[in-house]
């Protein structure tokens, strides 16, 4: 049995996509889905046994020596969420329970670490292990902290296991799947939607004297790069640590803006706004990750730029008639 959690949600869905594809089966789906269209992320798929959050303990329990391994993507994702009490249940406390069985029984885990957990990039984007420099991070928002303080207790807590685990901090996430997430979904998305209904994109000014307008750059990565990086991990069982996941290159709002409406077929018309006050003190203006140490266990395989991700995201999927993998 293959335990993957968030499997419903944008990325988890299209992992289990992939599963499914490649031949895995008897998986264990954990995740919540309350009364909107989530559901649609999963239906498409075969046979799968679901099982909601508060049910973890007897899954673990009832299979202790089944777990072939555990996918955690599962958490509360939102950068604006200011609940921290349930965010420390969801995203801390969670994955420590699973960590922690993972490590009793010799059971594989590969979690969903995150690049919020680098702040403004005062340190750089280098996925280093060694609890000092974990430590050193300050990221900008309860989300982000709980997921470096997940890091940071895995760090300590790890020890000389021969265990295989393994964090992925995914950069700027796009492609199907996304819809549930609101305003959490990724630029491509919500450029898209602009593009249709009004002609124009709307990006956020500059507040910073070394980035012009729409120039603020991240590190985009397309769901199906994420998706082939974890299960590259999950078929190489002496691979641990914490990971980048990104495609090493920073891309401007501007070129993603760009790209949608060359993708449509319309003309990038672009205008300027205000940045709320709200978040200009925890905004990114820079986000590209450091690959080496990715390449460096053997992973191989290219990721997808920006304007062929927007192809495929927008073209093969948005314009399309089903917009859901």
């Amino acid at each position: 049995m293959y335990i993957v959690t968030g499997a419903c949600g944008f990325i988890g869905s299209n992992l289990l996509a992939e599963m499914e594809h490649r031949g895995y089966r008897d998986i264990a789906v954990v995740d919540e889905f309350g009364k909107g269209d989530k559901w649609r992320n999963v239906a498409k798929r075969g046979a799968l046994q679901f099982f909601l959050p508060s049910q973890i303990d007897m899954l673990l329990e009832k299979h202790p020596s089944d777990i072939e391994a555990v996918m955690h993507l599962g958490a509360i994702s939102s950068t604006t969420e200011t609940d921290v009490d349930l965010i420390v249940r969801s995203n801390f406390q969670l994955t420590v329970k699973l960590f922690d069985f993972c490590i009793a029984h010799n059971t594989p885990l590969i979690y969903a670490s995150s690049a919020a957990t680098y702040g403004g990039g005062e340190h750089g984007f280098v996925d280093r292990d060694d609890l000092k420099f974990i430590s050193s991070l300050r990221p900008l928002n309860p989300y982000g902290w709980s997921k470096n303080s997940v890091d940071k207790y895995i760090a300590s807590a790890i020890g000389g296991s021969a265990t295989q685990v393994v964090g992925l901090k995914f950069f700027n996430v796009y492609g199907p799947n996304e819809y549930h997430k609101g305003m959490q979904m990724s630029v491509m998305r919500h450029f898209y939607e602009q593009f249709r209904t009004t002609g124009k994109v709307r990006l956020f000014k500059s507040y910073r004297d070394d980035f012009a307008d729409g120039e603020q750059r991240r590190d985009f990565v397309w769901v199906g790069d994420c998706v082939n990086v974890m299960l590259w991990m999950l078929e190489h069982r002496d691979v641990s640590g914490l990971f980048n996941v990104g495609t090493g290159n920073a891309t401007s709002y501007n070129v993603v803006a760009q790209s949608v409406a060359r993708t449509m077929g319309l003309d990038p018309v672009i205008e300027y706004i205000d940045m709320p006050e709200s978040v200009r003190h925890q905004y990114q203006y820079f986000t590209q990750a450091d690959l080496t140490k990715l390449r460096s266990v053997g992973y191989d395989a290219p990721f997808a730029s920006v304007p062929d991700g927007v192809e495929q995201y927008v073209g093969g999927y948005l314009m399309g008639s089903d917009i859901y993998r």
